[in-house]
């Protein structure tokens, strides 16, 4: 009876059986009469705290579920807005960079036959975890835009640009070849870009990417920042005419040290020279198999940040499979060996080492001489190129009339002489008696200036 409280149940309860105690305690009205009424007192004090109990539980109870109610409110319109603007980026991207894509040059018209440019990856070699593609180039040149083409070489095309991360590129566009392109061939392409992107060294331009855009082959290199020989020594302008000039930049000449003071010196004329031939002996005999690179000159000598000097260009032929066209493979005006203007070889012009030394040669020529390979002014001489010119001079040991006055290096003449005579036998009329490139790298450091040791 001190635990339950039965009032108000119209119970009828006597007295009989329980002590006084507990009927006074709990009970009102008197022990000899029935029914009987519970304590008030003691009925309002239990009322009251059951109550409050009940009052407290129901706030807690909607407390913690308002709080979980804004939480998971929260996180629904947080999905719902990533949702939405994942579903809206690409729409408004396809807008923006919807193909197929069509590009002018001065000389010619590229397409990208791609419906979408988000849709056609970027290959890094050495990042590939980085998700480039075709539509980075497109913002890395500005929508291959004029004022971002740095030239028009051989093989199509090069624009200059960053691409995401600050990486800076050279894209070549190897349009001069077949227009289309098969799966099997496509896969030759990706094959053999992925095979040049393998070859490495400290005088060869990286190949560091490629895309295949529809039948387009890109190839993404190093940006190289002081440009090529072509116009370090013929100081061809900035602008993109007929060099192939990577660094087209508002200041001319080297932007470590001025092309001018550079070029008194045969010891960095030497070093660009060595440098190439090392290049070349690296392609002929340190590769397997050997890569022929089939247009070596002026413009594929490039000038990284270190004054160092850098092949490139070397192996592209190749990705085009065997239907690449006879003038993209012989070489340019001027590099071109007397076997290929033979006309009893016929259509039998393939490409060889000996072939690259002769292009070679004609760098080296350039390098002591300062003059272009055609179509430059060869005193008291009647000989159309440069090669025929400085190998009469050497067969009446006057080579130092080809010496370049703007070298003003003292003590310099000797190995000026000695650095001909080795263009001259890379230039010999017929390829068994030209040396290989391996030889030439030998011949060139028995002649080393004191100065590169010093």
């Amino acid at each position: 009876m001190q635990t339950f409280n039965f009032s108000y149940n119209n119970l009828t309860l006597c007295g009989e059986g329980y002590s006084s105690e507990t009927l006074k305690t709990a009970f009102i009205g008197s022990l000899n009469s029935c029914p009987i009424a519970a304590n008030p007192n003691l009925f309002k004090r239990k009322a009251h705290q059951h109550r409050g109990f009940k009052f407290a539980l129901v706030l807690t109870t909607a407390l913690v579920c308002l709080l979980l109610a804004l939480l998971f409110l929260a996180f629904c319109c947080r999905r719902k807005t990533k949702t939405w603007a994942m579903k809206q980026y690409p729409c408004k991207e396809e807008q923006n960079i919807s193909g197929p894509f069509s590009f002018q040059t001065d000389s010619t018209t590229w397409v990208a036959d791609v419906k979408l440019a988000t849709s056609v990856p970027v290959v890094i070699f050495e990042k590939p975890l980085l998700n480039f593609t075709f539509a980075d180039l497109l913002s890395a040149t500005s929508h291959f835009d004029r004022g971002t083409l740095l030239a028009e070489g051989r093989f199509g095309p090069v624009y200059g640009g960053f691409l995401p991360g600050g990486i800076h590129v050279a894209v070549k566009v190897l349009v001069h070849g077949p227009t289309t392109m098969t799966d099997q061939e496509a896969q030759v392409a990706r094959e053999q870009l992925e095979l040049l992107g393998r070859i490495k060294h400290p005088n060869l331009v990286p190949l560091i990417g490629y895309c295949l855009a529809g039948d387009q082959r890109l190839a993404i290199y190093d940006y190289m920042e002081n440009g090529n020989l072509q116009n370090l020594l013929h100081d061809l302008p900035r602008e993109v005419q007929t060099a192939e000039d990577w660094s087209k930049d508002e200041n001319d000449g080297i932007q470590n040290v001025g092309s001018e003071e550079l070029l008194t010196t045969w010891t960095f004329r030497y070093k660009i020279a060595l440098g190439t031939a090392r290049a070349l002996a690296f392609l002929h005999h340190g590769c397997s198999p050997p890569i022929t690179h089939r247009d070596v000159k002026a413009n594929s000598v490039y000038i990284d940040s270190n004054l160092e000097p850098r092949l490139s260009d070397f192996g592209l032929a190749k990705i085009f499979g065997n239907g690449i066209e006879d003038e993209i493979v012989c070489g340019s005006p001027g590099y071109v060996p007397p076997e290929f203007l033979d006309p009893k070889t016929g259509s039998a012009k393939i490409p060889t080492p000996k072939s690259d030394v002769y292009g070679f040669g004609v760098v080296l020529f350039e390098l002591i001489t300062g003059k272009k390979p055609v179509e430059d002014d060869y005193p008291d001489a009647k000989e159309a190129n440069l090669v025929m010119w400085v190998r009469g001079l050497v067969r009446k040991n006057e080579g130092c009339k080809a010496i370049d006055p703007k070298i003003r290096e003292k003590g310099s003449e000797t190995q000026l002489l000695e650095a001909l005579k080795i263009g001259f036998l890379c230039t010999a009329d017929l390829p068994s008696k030209r040396p290989s490139m391996q030889q030439v790298v030998g011949l060139l450091k028995d002649i080393e200036p004191v100065m590169m040791h010093q």
